[in-house]
């Protein structure tokens, strides 16, 4: 198990669902404790929480949540 340290999550890194799905990429980190994911098809940017974040490993950032309740779930903004 390695220490997750938010200072390793890179800009354009993949967001992998814990489903094994692709819910977006990151643009930034926002605040202390949510992801800003990069515009999806729709033009949208959507926040999601640190706490759904289980590994970061080389470019991806795997989360502790399916794909479905990552979209029911993120903040449009």
């Amino acid at each position: 198990m390695t220490t997750m340290n938010v200072n390793d999550i890179t800009k354009h890194a993949d967001v992998i669902a814990s489903d094994g799905q692709k819910v977006g990429t990151v643009d930034h980190l926002q605040g202390t404790d949510q992801i800003k994911l990069t515009r999806n098809e729709e033009g949208s940017h959507h926040l999601i929480p640190l706490s759904w974040v289980s590994e970061i490993k080389e470019n991806q950032v795997m989360l502790n949540v399916d794909a479905e309740e990552v979209k029911s779930h993120w903040i449009t903004a």
